[in-house]
């Protein structure tokens, strides 16, 4: 046996051991079991797409008071599930506002002209190549869902993230788009340290090079939402949309004006998703009063 054939015959029993360790290729799932779909990972690193048997009713039209950034995300969107160009997208400002709900409830409105969500943690960013590997060329559209996004630096999510957005050779797939909502603008920590490290050119500042790079990822998504903090009249608004929902009359829905603004003052917010669960407590209490009340009749 030659030298290069020794070589040979223990390459493959290398690449042979070496197949034992790997994970093995994501599994595509079974596209017509769901709308929506989640990235999950298990505990030899194998990632896989998990159906969502049931998911967020919410609609559009249950968005009280956002109508601008509504009709923005909606006119994206629109233009994506008709094979137009559009833009990645990225939701920022307060807590509870409406924007992880905007993105569920756009998948109630599109999937069935062939719209469909992937929802993947922050953690497992690093797996978006595999993810894009797996719908890449179905006739679907996907957007991929990031919710809360934050970041360190030299995060390695941060970087898989910014390479899948426009950082890569390779051109991404014309069926995929990424919406993101954060908290912050810029996605990773600002500090007041780095703005020292601006410096004047022919009179023009130019930001130091950790805020370029904290820009540049924001700057990947093309699409920049903002949301900001509900007016009591607006929060107001969005709790009588919900108490509505849940079968309370218009009189009742006056009558639970005043315990809104209280429930808001102790939570600190008046945010829709305040206004949500302060209808849900109120809705169900009054609910649970009434059916005692018949009881003790």
């Amino acid at each position: 046996m030659t030298d290069l054939n020794r070589f040979l015959v223990r390459a493959e029993q290398f690449l042979d051991r070496l197949e034992g360790v790997l994970p093995p290729a994501p599994i595509a799932p079974d596209w017509k079991a769901a709308v929506a779909f989640r990235w999950r990972k298990g505990a030899n690193g194998r990632g896989w797409l998990q159906a969502v048997s049931k998911p967020h009713p919410i609609r559009l039209k249950d968005l009280q008071d956002i109508d601008d950034q509504k009709a923005r995300v909606d006119a994206n969107t629109r233009q994506f599930v008709a094979g137009q160009p559009a833009n990645n997208v990225l939701l920022t400002g307060t807590r509870g506002s409406g924007k992880s709900s905007m993105i569920k409830a756009l998948i109630n409105e599109y999937a069935k002209k062939g719209l469909r969500l992937i929802e993947v943690d922050k953690a497992d960013l690093v797996d978006l190549p595999d993810i894009i590997d797996l719908i890449d060329g179905r006739p679907e559209r996907f957007i991929i869902y990031c919710d809360d996004l934050s970041f360190e630096a030299g995060d390695a999510t941060y970087k898989a993230l910014k390479v899948v957005l426009d950082g890569s050779i390779a051109a991404p797939p014309d069926n995929v788009l990424i919406y993101a909502t954060s908290n912050r603008r810029h996605l990773m920590p600002e500090y007041f340290s780095e703005n020292l490290e601006a410096h004047s050119v022919d009179g023009e500042i130019h930001p130091g090079e950790a805020i370029e790079e904290k820009v540049s990822l924001s700057e990947r998504f093309g699409l920049w939402i903002s949301f900001y903090p509900f007016s009591q009249e607006e929060y107001l608004d969005i709790v009588a949309h919900w108490l509505r929902s849940l079968g309370v009359s218009d009189a009742d829905i006056a009558r639970a004006e005043r315990d809104a603004l209280n429930w808001a003052l102790q939570r600190g917010s008046r945010s829709g998703r305040v206004a949500w669960q302060f209808a849900k407590d109120w809705a169900g209490s009054e609910a649970t009063r009434a059916t005692t009340a018949k009881k003790e009749k």
